[in-house]
């Protein structure tokens, strides 16, 4: 499974920050080098070397993103209904949309369909990972302070460097020129390097003594991103017509953990970057669970290509 190397990984910066071996601001600085060096430049390798020639006849890409928007919404009235705080409802907002499937789900497709899903997958990957990036910016910038114009959000927007990074590798695509060899075994390198130490940085900022302050917010975020948001995806899927291995395509990227770079985001943005990591922890451990009933769900009523077959 992989999420259990993934939540290995969790534990041995739970376990280095217990014994004084990271500590929390060397934590933070771990987690800004990535934000703005390592993530980039592994997007734009990934982007890159993708096909964006389909992307017309991908319905199963539209319903993504438009449940990525209705979840979006959705999740903004609940956390204002629930009375959250305005300085965490920006990150009960992104837990609850933004999934981990440009590492965690992608892996998964390419389990469950082989070269079908890593294909499907990666046309999603490219499309999501640019509208999470530009959402989480908004509900971000939104609720933790500073100017809230529109003017300041564009720019934020605008100097994100994931987003930077995604739109170098979409432009050297559609250029048509060649893709230096180097870019695929250079993502390749980022990825075995930058992924594993921010999941390190997040066990690094667990405390388990906060759990009785952020624990009832983190379990109802964990909710929405493996229960609520993939429900919806798959209804709306489904009324689109998606069917087959798109609709498991689609079903296990936005049923995957929330996305490492959440915590990595709400830490640049000086947010709660315990309530961010606690998600990500509860959302990767429970996927174990919500994933493989999830797929196996669809798969008894044969709405979707049996995986592995």
């Amino acid at each position: 499974m992989v999420s259990l190397p993934t939540f290995g990984w969790v534990v041995a910066g739970a376990a280095l920050a217990r014994i004084g071996w990271l500590p929390l601001s060397l934590n933070d600085r771990i987690s800004r080098i990535s934000f703005n060096f390592g993530l980039p430049l592994m997007l734009f390798a990934g982007a890159a070397s993708v096909d964006y020639s389909n992307l017309r006849s991908a319905k199963f890409l539209l319903a993504g993103v438009l449940a990525t928007l209705a979840v979006t919404v959705a999740s903004w009235v609940y956390s204002a209904w629930r009375g959250h705080p305005l300085a965490e409802r920006g990150i009960f907002v992104q837990g609850a949309f933004r999934s981990n499937l440009a590492i965690m789900g992608l892996a998964l497709c390419i389990a469950a369909y082989g070269e079908k899903g890593a294909q499907l997958g990666a046309l999603a990957v490219a499309v999501m990972t640019s509208l999470y990036n530009v959402l989480a910016v908004l509900v971000l910038n939104r609720t933790l302070g500073g100017n809230s114009s529109l003017l300041a959000t564009l720019w934020g927007v605008l100097r994100n460097p994931l987003l930077i990074g995604i739109a170098a590798g979409v432009l050297l695509s559609l250029s048509g020129l060649p893709v230096p060899d180097i870019v695929e075994p250079a993502s390749l390198w980022l990825g075995t390097f930058f992924l594993p130490l921010m999941l390190v940085c997040i066990g690094g900022a667990m405390k388990l003594s906060e759990l009785r302050v952020s624990g009832p917010l983190a379990w109802e975020a964990t909710g929405w991103r493996l229960v609520i948001a993939p429900l919806l995806s798959v209804l709306l899927a489904l009324a689109l017509g998606v069917r087959d291995e798109p609709l498991g395509v689609l079903f296990l990227l936005v049923a995957s953990p929330a996305a490492a770079a959440s915590y990595i985001m709400v830490v640049a943005a000086r947010g709660n970057g315990v309530l961010a990591a606690n998600i990500v922890v509860l959302t990767t451990l429970l996927s174990v669970i919500t994933l493989t009933w999830g797929l196996f769900v669809l798969s008894m009523f044969s709405l979707v290509g049996y995986p592995g077959g």
